[in-house]
């Protein structure tokens, strides 16, 4: 039905102004070389596959139970894994979730919340969802974050590392001069491709991830997500590491608005891949080569190609006629992701698929650089 037709009559103001996330689309067609959603390549660990089949096979008569509220077992796990007090992580039904109730728990319609004005396209949805004023910061010219630019009173800083869609990592030195300026503001940092993120060589920083300074700082606020190096986007698991104080926020919001946000197939699953260290070193190493090689193929074709700290790079035709490239992959049936957005409507983020996919593309993209300088002569 289109919008013109629908009736919202009996809508709230609330609904009427809403301006929904529009996340990649998932077509379903015969040998489709799908590359523009950031799903990982490689299928989750068999061992997530045994937990699951373990519930529905001795236990499905627990199905008829509640699962865990608080999913303790899960929460362990990752408390095991991180070092952390069971009361330093909060899970939710996916990283978006968590990401709502982060907007809905810290940040304030008095101040605003700050943002890169280059970044994941949810974060001005969630702010209009509650109501909270969002400002975004511009990246500088190489699409890099600059601290010094946030130093401007608000009630939160809500920054994706590694950056989407640019791939770009912001290094724990700004995070921490970021967290210890606004130390009255809830910095969240938004971590959903940090297992891709590689150490710098001769980095003062022993760790990648920001979890590792939440301890130091407790305004800080670290979410990852299961859905991308743990190849469970289909099973919607999220987390949240930060001082107590910060988790129990997001536990009184969770329990005022869905006290059971994961299900028992859910936390089965997703504690088992959390166990499972040496399979997720191994895909996580995996898709890291697979991102190198699929550089060095684009650079070699003369895209200018950002340095990705990600599952996915984000790649400039020699041309800049991204949106062309991308409508002549789809009539081969692949798909990569343009965003017809200034600034960044001349890229093509494109994820990291397995070795024959990224082939496919490379193979294609040389087919039509052919034929391109073949009309040009």
């Amino acid at each position: 039905m289109s919008e013109s037709k629908i009736d919202t009559r009996l809508w709230s103001s609330k609904a009427r102004n809403l301006s929904p996330y529009v996340p990649g689309e998932q077509p379903r067609h015969d040998n489709l070389c799908k590359l523009n959603t950031n799903e990982n390549p490689f299928p989750p660990s068999p061992k997530v596959g045994e937990a699951i089949a373990k519930v529905l096979e001795q236990q499905a008569d627990d199905l008829r139970l509640y699962p865990a509220p608080e999913s303790d077992d899960l929460r362990a796990a990752l408390a095991e894994l991180y070092n952390l007090d069971i009361n330093q992580v909060f899970v939710g039904n996916g990283s978006d979730e968590v990401l709502a109730l982060v907007f809905a728990s810290f940040f304030l319609k008095e101040r605003p919340v700050l943002a890169p004005d280059i970044s994941y396209s949810f974060y001005p949805v969630y702010a209009n969802t509650f109501g909270v004023e969002l400002v975004q910061i511009a990246l500088e010219e190489d699409f890099s974050i600059d601290p010094d630019a946030y130093r401007q009173p608000c009630s939160g800083i809500i920054i994706a590392n590694p950056n989407a869609p640019t791939g770009l990592l912001l290094s724990l030195a700004d995070i921490r001069k970021l967290a210890g300026e606004h130390s009255n503001s809830v910095i969240v940092i938004d971590e959903a491709y940090i297992d891709f993120a590689q150490k710098e060589e001769g980095s003062l920083d022993t760790e990648v991830s920001a979890v590792s300074l939440i301890n130091e700082f407790d305004n800080l606020l670290v979410t990852q997500t299961f859905s991308k190096s743990r190849s469970l986007a289909g099973l919607r698991v999220g987390m949240a590491f930060g001082n107590a104080s910060l988790i129990e926020a997001l536990t009184r919001m969770k329990n005022s608005f869905n006290s059971y946000p994961l299900d028992k197939l859910a936390q089965a699953g997703a504690t088992a891949s959390v166990l499972d260290v040496e399979y997720f070193t191994q895909t996580c190493q995996q898709v890291i080569d697979l991102r190198q090689a699929l550089t060095a193929e684009l650079t070699a074709l003369d895209y200018e190609v950002l340095p990705s700290h990600a599952n996915f790079v984000f790649a400039r035709p020699k041309d800049g006629e991204a949106s062309a490239v991308a409508s002549t992959l789809r009539e081969q049936g692949i798909i990569v992701r343009h965003f017809d957005k200034p600034r960044i409507n001349e890229y093509l983020r494109i994820t990291v698929g397995t070795a024959a996919q990224n082939q496919r593309l490379i193979d294609a993209l040389k087919v039509l650089q052919a034929e391109v300088e073949s009309v040009a002569e």
